[in-house]
């Protein structure tokens, strides 16, 4: 199961950074978008939006707002699910993917890998 971190950051103390780190250790797959270059326990991150491969999972680190101009990108990248981590919750986008048949959960990435609901 490939997982795309969508609002990764290259500072430890923020989620994104930890989903990264804790999905590389559960053995996931990961790919990490974010707006300034980086690494995270050897995941690079991107800063332009690749069309990538058979993303079953993203997970969301972008506020409601900044996540507009993502919409058709993710809709292209056909997930078969997309988190919204606490503080991403967005209706509109959640309808619009849920129409498209991506289950769409509200739920933090951290604490489902913790409690095996990953």
């Amino acid at each position: 199961m490939k997982t795309l971190v969508l609002g990764a950051s290259t500072k430890p103390h923020r989620f994104s950074y930890k989903a990264v780190q804790r999905l590389v250790d559960h053995h996931h797959e990961v790919v990490a978008f974010g707006r300034k270059e980086g690494e995270i326990n050897g995941v690079t991150i991107d800063t332009e939006l690749n069309k990538y491969a058979d993303i079953h999972t993203i997970t969301l680190y972008l506020n409601p707002t900044a996540q507009e101009e993502y919409y058709e990108y993710i809709i292209s990248l056909q997930p078969k699910r997309v988190i919204f981590n606490p503080g991403t919750e967005n209706p509109d986008f959640f309808e619009q993917l849920t129409e498209k048949g991506v289950q769409c959960v509200s739920a933090c990435t951290l604490v489902m890998l913790a409690s095996n609901q990953y």
